[in-house]
């Protein structure tokens, strides 16, 4: 049966989870940012709490007073003061998320040496095999869930099943608080009444495809047959179909590499001004190789981001030849992208720059060309003189940063340009 936080009776069933089987829980804490913010200030307690990026950003989270307002993450800030007034309203501080994301990390690592960390304030534990050292796998997760809220002063929500699909879903099902244990062969039954939605991987588009198709919960999706769902989705829908049956393959990795590396801005003001956008893109390019150089990493996609007024959102990459890790060759690449992209006369509200296609940094540099060593030692002096006086001690002229650089190429002839 599936147990949750209200629910939730002595394990005396026969068919337990681990003991063989795999025992996989998600753990996601509840309203993050805010719930940090309620900590630090205890006064916050009981009011509506909104963690976001100023009047033109967007929501990062809401507490769940807020949230009966209507408010949501990824929603733009004026429409949360439209719908929420009276909410206390931060701008929040990702060091001190991420100082409460590690302490979690580590805490976790305790049960487990298989922890993947999908943000940062969610991960997935392979607890399969722990009985011998922690006792029964459901009260192993309930020790994780206290100590959470003891040692954080923060509440997380547990999903317990024997894959990663159903233990994601499972940790939702109940929030905030909430516990949550879907037992071996149960997995289908548990999703069948969910809206279809509840699945990872089904977004809007997706939705209003399966819904004209009379697709409305998980059980309607998983009564499809299998061929249906590749010849209607390809790939992916057979993958898609799969889910909704509870069947879930996928191991629970450490991820131990960055995949990629973005920063983007949105302006107080919607911009039209070519120079002042231009310069915002050299800022975050420099920012995203500074970066690069801290994690020894270089990069060989990069991609810029460009929102208009009316929130359509344009990106266009570019793959290199050889990765890189320094910023000159990466300001060509930025500037070309910006100008092929910028297709449209709207006014732009947001702009972004992100690397992707990592690979350790390689010290070996082409033979014959004898500037890009002495860019690279540059950029690592600059770091140096940043992480000492802070990002804005040292900033380099506009014309010196859109001059073109060496071994960078000429524009760009591909791109993976999408709009959404």
């Amino acid at each position: 049966m599936f147990m949750n936080g209200a629910t939730e009776r002595p394990d005396r069933s026969p068919e337990k989870l681990s003991g063989g089987r795999r025992a996989i829980a998600h753990l996601d804490l509840d309203a993050f940012f805010a719930s940090v913010e309620e900590r630090l200030d205890p006064s916050l307690e009981g009011k509506p709490v909104i963690v976001g990026g100023g009047e033109r950003g967007v929501v990062s989270t809401a507490n769940y007073i807020a949230r009966r307002y209507g408010v949501h993450s990824a929603m733009p800030m004026r429409t949360a003061r439209r719908l929420c007034p009276h909410a206390v309203y931060v701008r929040g501080s990702y060091s001190v998320y991420k100082e409460y994301s590690s302490r979690l990390m580590t805490l976790l690592g305790e049960y487990s040496p298989l922890v993947e960390q999908v943000s940062l304030d969610e991960a997935y534990v392979d607890l399969t095999g722990t009985e011998r050292l922690f006792g029964p796998v459901v009260a192993t997760a309930r020790e994780i869930q206290r100590r959470v809220d003891e040692e954080l002063s923060l509440s997380i929500s547990v999903g317990l099943a024997a894959n990663k699909l159903v233990a994601k879903v499972a940790s939702d099902f109940e929030k905030p608080r909430g516990f949550t244990v879907v037992r071996p062969g149960e997995e289908a039954a548990f999703l069948a009444p969910l809206p279809v939605e509840r699945l990872p991987g089904v977004g809007p588009v997706l939705l209003g495809r399966l819904r004209d198709r009379g697709v409305a919960t998980v059980g309607d999706l998983a009564q499809v047959p299998f061929e249906l769902m590749r010849l209607s989705f390809g790939e992916a829908g057979e993958v898609l179909a799969h889910r909704a049956r509870g069947i879930d393959p996928r191991g629970v990795t450490p991820r131990e590499t960055v995949k990629s590396i973005s920063r983007e801005t949105t302006f107080q003001e919607d911009v039209t001004d070519t120079e002042l956008l231009e310069s915002s893109l050299l800022e975050l390019a420099e920012d995203v190789c500074r970066r690069l150089r801290r994690r020894r990493l270089q990069a060989r996609t990069v991609t810029v981001k460009i929102r208009y007024s009316d929130f359509a959102t344009h990106t266009r990459s570019h793959t290199l030849a050889k990765p890189a890790d320094v910023d000159e060759i990466f300001f060509r690449e930025v500037l070309a992208l910006f100008r092929k992209g910028r297709t449209r006369r709207y006014r732009i509200r947001l702009v972004g720059v992100g690397v992707s296609n990592l690979v350790p940094r390689c010290w070996q540099d082409d033979l014959f060309d004898q500037e890009l060593p002495l860019l690279r030692e540059l950029g690592l002096k600059l770091d140096l003189i940043r992480e000492k006086y802070g990002r804005n001690a040292i900033r380099r002229g506009a014309a010196e940063s859109s001059s073109s650089p060496p071994g960078s190429g000429g524009a760009p002839s591909g791109d993976g340009s999408s709009s959404g």
